[in-house]
């Protein structure tokens, strides 16, 4: 599955651009523009996927490197600071890992139920 079946082209291309010097990824910034803040759980799993290239269940530091070629083939490799500084907000266990699996409290607001699990996944795979 591409990427592009989950999020606007053009958002996906706004985001890499905005990102495309070195040490300048901002993981929160980059998926507010892309938009995916805003898309269901399962998008949200369905995105994790497609970063997921080994389908070991995680996004590892190998993998996270190279996060951005997930969304388009242009994008560009993280730096070695970007990808651990993304990690390290990312990994709540400290396991070196991402995982999908898994809830962050957030705290009830005036959303439907699919909203807010939304939220919550959102929350623990990237964190803001």
């Amino acid at each position: 599955m591409a990427m592009s079946s989950i999020l606007n082209a053009d958002d996906i291309k706004k985001a890499l651009d905005a990102f495309k010097a070195a040490d300048s990824f901002d993981h929160k910034k980059f998926f507010e523009i892309v938009g995916l803040k805003a898309k269901s759980a399962d998008d949200v799993k369905k995105a994790f996927h497609v970063l997921d290239a080994d389908n070991s269940g995680f996004i590892e530091e190998e993998e996270l490197k190279f996060v951005l070629k997930g969304f388009a083939t242009d994008g560009r490799d993280l730096t070695d600071k970007e990808t651990k500084a993304f990690l390290q907000a990312a990994d709540k266990d400290g396991d070196g890992k991402i995982g999908v699996d898994g809830e962050t409290y957030i705290p009830p607001k005036k959303e439907t139920r699919e909203e807010q699990n939304s939220e919550k996944l959102y929350e623990r795979l990237w964190p803001v």
